[in-house]
């Protein structure tokens, strides 16, 4: 278990509702049920009850957050005195990534930086994942959350994070793609699609194509940011196939006006990862943040 692990299951264990610890912790729900499982794994007991409408904890839920809160004390007051015994960094770090990934991945990293460097100060920009690497090489950002492209540039180095499936989505509420889109055996030439318009989903969108032999597929829209896609499928504009991060931190009004079609294995995971200027690695703010990933 690790220090995220326990601050998840202590706001859980007082909210005693996964949505809303899902929420405050910037996380999405299955990460915190997965997170918490792994946990009652650790310590081979269950440590909610659930039902439908109620969490509760258990006897060992109760004696693991009396540990929790111990240890997550015990942690505090050593970093501020090693804060206080040694050199600190300071200065200003740009972070670049998706809105996704702002909810999905970069808080438990910026968590552990911040714990470790209280004084330098985090610049966050979020847009296009698709603009990511370019970000880092022009200098616009220090660090960015991309998914790797199929060719990573020579000056650029990337450290993995995740493996982001692709799900194909469609409108859930009754209109004539939906309808479409759920026949036993759709014409995936007749039904219009909704499309990033670079990047390395794209790719993979291209190779879905491929695999369903459709060499002219029926564009609705290209659209920068794969947030929007989610929006523009749940307004009945066509279906998309996409990270299924995005739809998981979705706001919920959009997530619910959504279908999932198919869990995409035609195709091989988006790999997700932090990339960097390899000359900047020298650098202490980089190296610091580089050496926690």
């Amino acid at each position: 278990m690790d220090l995220r692990d326990l601050k998840l299951f202590l706001h859980l264990a007082d909210s005693c509702h996964f949505g809303r610890t899902a929420r405050a912790m910037h996380v999405s729900p299955s990460t915190l049920s997965r997170q918490i499982q792994r946990l009652e794994e650790d310590v081979g007991h269950a440590l909610f009850l659930r039902d439908n409408r109620t969490v509760t904890l258990t006897e060992a839920g109760e004696r693991l957050r009396q540990f929790a809160q111990q240890t997550l004390l015990q942690y505090q007051q050593l970093r501020h005195t090693m804060d206080l015994n040694g050199p600190s960094l300071s200065g200003e770090l740009r972070l670049y990534c998706s809105v996704t990934a702002a909810y999905s991945h970069l808080p438990p990293i910026l968590d552990r930086f911040r714990a470790e460097h209280p004084q330098v100060e985090i610049k966050l920009t979020t847009g296009d994942a698709a603009d990511a690497v370019a970000k880092v090489q022009s200098g616009d950002a220090d660090l960015a959350i991309a998914g790797r492209p199929e060719t990573l540039p020579a000056s650029i180095d990337f450290t993995p994070l995740d493996l982001i499936p692709l799900v194909l989505i469609a409108p859930s509420l009754p209109c004539p793609v939906r309808a479409q889109a759920t026949q036993e055996l759709p014409d995936w030439s007749a039904v219009p699609f909704i499309l990033p318009d670079q990047g390395p989903v794209r790719r993979r969108i291209d190779l879905w194509f491929r695999h369903h032999r459709l060499p002219n597929p029926l564009i609705y829209a290209t659209v920068s940011g794969h947030e929007a896609i989610v929006s523009m499928v749940a307004l009945g504009c066509g279906v998309a196939l996409l990270p299924g991060v995005v739809l998981e931190n979705s706001p919920e009004p959009v997530r619910n006006r959504v279908l999932i079609l198919e869990h995409v294995e035609s195709v091989t995971p988006l790999e997700l990862g932090v990339c960097v200027q390899k000359k900047r690695l020298g650098e202490p703010l980089m190296n610091a943040f580089w050496n926690l990933l």
